[in-house]
């Protein structure tokens, strides 16, 4: 028995977020189908994160066994994206060792979000942007988000039911214009809560168009309040980036 891990992107647009739903698309369902029909058998996945309805993935990470063991891990991946949707694609794929967890061996997970700053909408952007026509300063973002690095109670930034404990580390959050109309914030952290990282970003949108001061992420930090959040970013901005691991490089 083999145990492979892949990298896999996919458009999330068109998902019912990443974890497999009775009787809906998801990304994990999708998947799964394709080892299915590989293997003329069940294969079940693990995955280092589960993203939601919209969000998309550049390098999400899961893992599985195999019985076919003259598979190589190139053929594994070419298997694989014979069978998977278009809008679903295998990167890379490695053998790992049998109890490698995509989920509790993942050293740091990045995620990008991209905004669309610019007056008019861009319809071939539309999917994976946030488009915001209001004037963005990156220098107001960046003082706000510097509230947010380090070990805090993210209490405040968590959305619906999470058990977990609400205790997360982020290591750093980067924001820069990649062109004259694209704002990207990169967060990285090691584990999020359910739709930390938009909530982050809509907050830091909301510093950054000047409607609310710098410090005001400390307050809302502080408060453990979800109510004191202003707003959450949209779905199809955010990109699980990418997933870092001792044992392979993604």
């Amino acid at each position: 028995m083999k145990r492979f891990a892949a990298v896999v992107a996919y458009d999330g647009t068109d998902f019912f977020g990443f974890q497999v739903q009775p009787d809906r698309r998801t990304v994990q369902g999708s998947l799964e189908e394709a080892l299915a029909k590989i293997h003329k058998e069940e294969v079940r996945t693990d995955a280092a994160g589960r993203t939601d309805t919209g969000v998309h993935g550049f390098g999400q990470v899961i893992a599985f066994n195999s019985g076919l063991e003259r598979l190589s891990p190139e053929t594994m991946k070419d298997a694989l994206n014979a069978n998977l949707p278009d809008d679903i694609y295998v990167r890379k794929v490695y053998e790992v060792p049998r109890e490698f967890s995509p989920r509790f061996h993942a050293k740091k997970r990045i995620y990008h979000y991209y905004i669309l700053n610019a007056p008019e909408p861009d319809l071939f952007k539309k999917r994976y942007t946030w488009w915001f026509p209001y004037e963005i300063d990156i220098e107001l973002i960046r003082k706000g988000a510097s509230f947010l690095l380090g070990e805090h109670d993210f209490a405040a930034f968590r959305t619906g039911r999470d058990d977990r404990t609400t205790i997360r580390t982020i290591t750093n959050i980067r924001v820069l214009r990649t062109r004259k109309s694209i704002v990207l914030i990169r967060v990285e952290g090691i584990s999020f809560l359910r739709r930390m990282v938009r909530n982050i970003v809509g907050t830091l949108v909301r510093v950054g168009s000047g409607n609310l001061h710098p410090e005001a992420v400390k307050t809302i930090l502080e408060s453990k309040d979800r109510s004191m959040l202003p707003s959450s970013a949209p779905a199809q901005g955010l990109v699980l980036y990418k997933v870092l691991f001792d044992e392979f490089e993604t």
